[in-house]
């Protein structure tokens, strides 16, 4: 089996020092990380660089951090993407709303460096193990296939 590619991590914020911090924490983390500016570009960036995992702030312009995190979990070809939303909004509302938009986990700012990288690592493996299910889960029905009616 070939080895495995980086990991590609978006991060999506429309703030410069966030990326720039929350690609500071992530220095230790072996993977590739591409940013979008706001709701729009990060749809737009999805698409292009096909991330594993989303770190997506939720308040940003043209289009929310929740209403890209619904957009990408509806379409069948970016559902699995790992979403992480991080966001200043800590209240009960805005955590329900996240986990109705989709995403797989929050983390609420300030960012605890060891927290997200915690996080991080835990998603990219999970990820990493639902691919794999899926490709041994595609190559069974292939398998199925190909035998026939015995």
């Amino acid at each position: 089996m070939a080895a495995k590619s980086k990991n590609r991590i978006l991060i999506a914020d429309d703030h410069d020092a966030n990326r720039e911090l929350l690609e500071a924490y992530l220095d230790g983390i072996d993977c590739q990380i591409e940013y979008a500016v706001d709701g729009q570009d990060t749809l737009d960036k999805v698409e292009k660089f096909r991330p594993d995992l989303l770190l997506l702030d939720v308040m940003m312009p043209r289009l929310s951090g929740f209403e890209v995190c619904k957009k990408l979990k509806q379409s069948p070809e970016t559902r699995r993407i790992m979403v992480l939303m991080v966001t200043a909004l800590n209240e009960l509302g805005d955590i329900e709303r996240a986990v109705l938009a989709g995403t797989d986990d929050f983390l609420s700012k300030p960012i605890n460096k060891v927290e997200l990288v915690k996080r991080v690592q835990n998603m990219l493996k999970l990820k990493d193990v639902t691919d794999e299910n899926e490709r041994l889960r595609q190559y069974i029905r292939e398998m199925e296939n190909d035998s026939g009616p015995a």
